[in-house]
């Protein structure tokens, strides 16, 4: 099948613009990589250092320094149900290895934080960044430069991007992806809104809250319905750094382990030493993000992936940015119908057929690039697979994805879709530049236009909710909201409150700096404003009573005010320093200060810069050839 011309497009657009920086990184591998296993470059202290508390055989594997040994770096916390069940995998992926004559080391960990927990409270400021601070975990656990080759064991929100950050920033080491799984399906996703949508109206109590709570989030995995978590998995599958539908098999579970197994040899078998070596930083590439792009986009993903495949890609040396993902999404079909594009949940779109229909559907009809390395070593369409047990219960087997939908409410192909669109559009104007999701917005409330009410916090604008102030039409406004200002938490507690004003007839709207993540609904929302204001972002203009006009259909983000008047306004400004402190907060004070703007990844790190001719990496076993390489030469010696 031929490609879109506008996958094309898009994908040459970025390779071009991504030259300068992808060489820079590309050239960081090339001078990362040894001559043999990656602990040779160690004098004897270190080594000894490295595998003192080691197992005796496993220690004599290491002594040998000629077999690979794999880092495990996980997200393990028995708090969060996602990641309680990675308690066992280390002990599984340590005798999976073996099998294949290698070894396994737990080399670090990576902290995990919730924002089902933390949502309205201080701690979610933290969360955005903590996406970067768990890149910079993994980083510590792989500077001991003990291995060869990596699992990375995550799931939610920051975790995943986090982690994929940091195996980007050692890219010359291949990395495989291990998900833990979603929970098996309890309270339907519908009725834990209504149970909410009742709560915002006070007629039920915080009893009757907690108990639906409770019911739809029961047991050990990822909560069910698509949000970021979610979203996660669909991307590590599309982007091949799964094993192929390992994505939403739930914990706990033969066939969990036996993938688990397999991706730990997988990993231990594509390193330097062998004939399929693949490293992350060369299967990550300009056409596996556009497909990462495309993947969310036909699935109704998280927004928050605007912010984190642009930090991802940025890691690698690639530059995207909402253009990209606005130029797809017209062209890209919505497949899928899952909460809150839907009713139905993970296990449900798994059931129908899952992420291998998907990705099968989208390359019949030239919307993903085949034409990409992954942890296989293969293109994408040996992804377009469903595992089962293989015989005795033994070890995995994969077979095609089924050719028709198992339930084609849920799920459905590529000709016959929900949408034309992938849902989610850019939105700009003399208010800045804004993510709209609406694939989950009514054709009648993707426009509205209406006067501003501003509020400097989700909290002010609550107290006003539940005094009964809000009961017309209004667009509101909530600034102060961004990464620079307060770590750009996630605004859920307006979601229930603005779907009862609209579900009552009244047109609302929500435009902020702040984030609604993969929780976005049926009320149009612009999010993620850039620039925000404390970056001069013209959000801090907005006045109580200023028409605004959002429109996904036009792409407009308007406040419809005389220019003059406009640009004669002082900007806004507000009391922050209750983010500042308490909770932990003051030690994220230089994230908050060196934050780039949302639509550059609301990221402190950089792009790939060249390396000074100077300075060697290895000084005790440089690399034989270190010109600055390419996708195209690592491909050549492969085959070679």
């Amino acid at each position: 099948m031929a490609l879109h011309p506008v996958l094309e497009t898009v994908t040459a657009r970025i390779i071009e613009r991504s030259k300068p920086s992808r060489g820079a990184y590309l050239a960081h591998l090339e001078a990362a990589r040894i001559k043999g296993v990656q602990r040779g470059a160690l004098s004897c202290t270190n080594l000894a250092h490295g595998f003192a508390a080691f197992p005796a055989n496993d220690k004599l594997v290491l002594k040998e320094v000629k077999k690979p040994s794999v880092a495990i770096i996980s997200s393990y916390n028995d708090m969060l149900s996602a990641h309680q069940p990675f308690e066992g995998y280390p002990q599984l992926i340590k005798q999976a290895v073996r099998e294949v004559g290698a070894v396994a080391q737990f080399a670090g960990g990576a902290p995990a934080m919730c924002d089902g927990v933390t949502q309205g409270q201080p701690g979610m400021e933290l969360s955005l960044f903590s996406r970067d601070a768990i890149a910079m975990a993994a980083a510590v656990a792989l500077s001991h430069n003990m291995f060869d080759s990596a699992v990375y064991l995550g799931v939610c929100d920051k975790i995943v991007p986090g982690l994929l950050i940091g195996a980007l920033h050692f890219g010359h080491l291949p990395a495989v992806f291990v998900p833990a799984g979603p929970m098996t399906t309890g309270l339907s996703n519908s009725e834990k809104a209504k149970i909410r949508q009742l709560y915002a109206q006070g007629k039920v109590g915080r009893e009757e809250l907690l108990e639906g709570e409770a019911k739809s989030y029961h047991g050990a995995g990822t909560c069910t319905f698509y949000g970021t978590a979610n979203s996660n998995q669909m991307l590590m599958e599309v982007m091949g750094l799964h094993l192929p539908g390992a994505a939403f098999i739930s914990p706990n579970t033969p066939l969990r382990d036996e993938l688990t197994k397999a991706a730990a040899r997988r990993a231990a078998v594509i390193t330097a030493q062998s004939d399929e070596y693949l490293p992350v930083g060369h299967v990550v590439d300009e056409k596996s993000i556009v497909n990462a792009i495309v993947a969310l986009l036909t699935t109704g993903g998280s927004t928050n992936h605007t912010l984190h495949l642009v930090a991802i890609a940025k890691a690698a040396g690639i530059v995207i940015d909402w253009n990209d993902f606005d130029e797809l999404s017209r062209v890209v079909p919505l497949l899928t119908r899952i909460y809150p594009n839907g009713d139905a949940d993970v296990n449900h779109f798994h059931a129908a057929g899952g992420t291998g229909f998907v990705i099968r559907e989208l390359l019949d009809a030239g919307l993903l690039h085949d034409d990409v390395t992954t942890i296989l070593g293969k293109g994408l369409r040996a992804h377009a697979a469903e595992p089962f047990l293989g015989e005795n219960g033994q070890g995995v087997v994969w077979k095609d994805a089924p050719l028709e939908s198992g339930d084609e409410k849920v799920l459905r192909k590529a000709g016959a879709p929900f949408s034309a669109d992938g849902g989610m559009v850019l939105v700009k104007g003399n208010l800045g530049r804004a993510v709209m999701k609406v694939s989950a917005v009514k054709p009648e409330h993707r426009t509205v236009e209406a006067p501003a009410l501003v509020f400097n916090s989700q909290e002010a604008f609550m107290a006003d909710y539940k005094a009964g102030k809000l009961d017309r039409d209004f667009v509101a406004v909530i600034r102060f909201q961004g990464p620079r200002a307060n770590g750009m938490p996630e605004l859920h507690a307006l979601t229930p409150a603005l779907a009862n004003l609209q579900d009552a007839g009244r047109h609302v709207a929500l435009v902020t700096d702040g984030r609604m993540s993969g929780a976005s609904g049926k009320v149009p929302a612009a999010i993620h404003v850039s620039p925000e204001i404390l970056a001069g972002g013209p959000l801090g203009l907005v006045r109580d009573g200023d028409m605004i006009r959002l429109c996904a259909n036009t792409g407009t983000l308007e406040a419809l005010v005389d220019s003059a008047a406009w640009h004669a306004r002082a900007m806004a400004t507000a009391d922050l320093s209750p983010n500042q402190v308490g909770m932990g907060r003051e030690l994220f004070a230089m994230f908050r200060n060196s934050v780039c703007e949302a639509e550059k990844g609301a990221t402190t790190f950089p792009l790939p810069s060249p390396i000074p001719t100077t300075v060697g990496l290895h000084d005790q076993d440089p690399v034989g050839n270190t010109v600055p390489g390419s996708d195209e030469d690592f491909s050549m010696k492969k085959e070679a």
